[in-house]
């Protein structure tokens, strides 16, 4: 099945073309040592699900399955030109809408102004790109926080896609702005897009900037960090997971329904739909000639990583550990400890590589990961492919349903009520449509899910 990509604003748009970038290369490489009819099955099915060929001016380069909206002209532009030189895609000629003048950003002015008065044209897009899909697999959106036309105007997309396509599957892919402040009102438009997209999108696929700012330097040894090196490592782990691969419904043929069987796996419930991603290993080319990897470590710095609640292998702290099974619920760790550990709702574990089946994944199966009232044989899926990908012999990642999110967005939320409480910025978002009920509408939403997550070990 196809997936239609919609990018929204300049951070959707650059991790989008990173994300087509890295799926295009690897779908084209060698594959590591699986065999020939595997590499061209594999090949075939992830060209089928992000990439089309029918462009009537008899360019023969596959187009990416993908709509490109901004309110400003100069990052699609590049975003265009970049794709097209690098000789293995570009995207439509008739696939991005832009305009000459951007948000502000002010999140009401994308959701309220420029989404209402631009529906009609990028809905024609969408629609345009659904029917070049022999099936469709859903919509996968991608855009940010912080911002104005990512968040407004991309939450607006979104809610026209929940009421045009109300029988797909959407995943938004979100970029979690600095703790230490982009925008002055990013906690505004943080809240109020979560809140909205709540109510209209399947799951909420999260990269938090700074975690991924301390991959780039401590990882992948970048001296001067540039936010192309921060898309490429999204974009990198994005692709771990939404590259073809054998699911536990499918295991003698690749799922067919990447969204689907995301949501499947880790979606279990309406009030849990913050997912986060792990991946490991990461790092730069010179270091990955000298190393080498084992399925036994990989997994035990994974499981470690999700207790922890440590996003990279670098400053995994060891001293987080689970209670013993059968530790009454008075002895568990209390939840104002320091050296709390990561309880789940779901998880998938996604393996690929080398000797994929001998990778043991028993330890993520313990009850005291989980919810209580989430039996672990339902709560964990593990999907497998001896595929290599993207350079690396073996690779592991798990995208969990979890608390991995509950700090980030607990401190949003405090920090925009407590500007909200002193009245500051309110009168930007109030001249464009939006009223202080629907402000107090989003803190409650937002703040239920925090207690949700709160609650999830006791």
């Amino acid at each position: 099945m196809s997936v239609v990509v919609v990018q929204l604003g300049q951070c959707g748009n650059q991790v989008g073309k990173e994300l087509f970038e890295v799926v295009s290369r690897d779908s084209q490489s060698g594959h590591g040592q699986c065999s020939k009819p595997e590499s061209e099955c594999y090949r075939t099915v992830s060209q089928e699900r992000f990439f089309s060929s029918q462009e009537p001016n008899g360019n023969n380069m596959p187009v990416a399955r993908a709509v490109l909206v901004d309110m400003e002209p100069k990052v699609i532009g590049r975003t265009l030109s970049k794709a097209a030189k690098s000789g293995r895609w570009r995207y439509g000629d008739q696939s991005y809408f832009c305009q000459k003048q951007g948000s502000g950003n002010n999140w009401a002015n994308g959701f309220c102004v420029h989404g209402p008065r631009h529906e009609e044209i990028v809905m024609n897009l969408v629609r345009q790109e659904v029917e070049k899909c022999d099936r469709l697999g859903g919509f996968f959106t991608m855009m940010s926080l912080a911002g104005g036309t990512g968040s407004g105007l991309g939450t607006y997309v979104t809610r026209c896609l929940r009421d045009t396509y109300p029988n797909s599957f959407i995943l938004n892919q979100l970029t979690w702005p600095y703790g230490t402040g982009e925008v002055i009102v990013q906690n505004y438009n943080t809240v109020l897009t979560l809140s909205h997209l709540y109510q209209s999108s399947d799951a909420l696929l999260i990269h938090e900037n700074d975690t991924v700012h301390k991959i780039c330097s401590q990882l992948m040894n970048i001296k001067q960090i540039s936010f192309t090196d921060i898309n490429k490592v999204m974009a990198h782990q994005l692709g771990s997971v939404l590259q073809p691969v054998y699911t536990r419904w499918h295991v003698s043929e690749y799922g067919t329904n990447p969204l689907g069987d995301l949501m499947e796996s880790l979606v279990t419930h309406p009030e849990y739909k913050l997912l986060s991603l792990m991946n490991i290993p990461q790092m730069s080319d010179t270091s990955l000639l000298f190393s080498s990897f084992s399925w036994p470590g990989l997994m035990k710095h994974l499981r470690q990583m999700l207790i922890a609640n440590t996003k990279m292998e670098e400053g995994i702290d060891w001293q987080v550990k689970l209670p013993p099974i059968g530790l009454p619920s008075a002895e568990k760790p209390s939840r104002n400890r320091e050296l709390h550990f990561n309880t789940s709702v779901a998880n998938l574990l996604v393996l690929r590589g080398k000797e994929v089946q001998d990778a043991d994944v028993g330890g993520f199966k313990e009850q005291v990961l989980y919810a209580s009232w989430m039996p672990a044989d339902s709560a964990l899926s593990t999907w497998r492919t001896s595929t290599a990908f993207n350079k690396y012999e073996k690779s592991a990642t798990v995208v969990s349903n979890s608390q991995c999110l509950l700090k980030p967005l607990d401190r949003a939320v405090r920090k925009a009520w407590d500007m909200f409480a002193s009245r500051a910025y309110v009168h930007q978002y109030l001249k464009y449509g939006i009223s202080e009920e629907d402000f107090l509408d989003s803190f409650t939403t937002m703040e239920q899910v925090v207690e949700s997550y709160s609650n999830l070990g006791l």
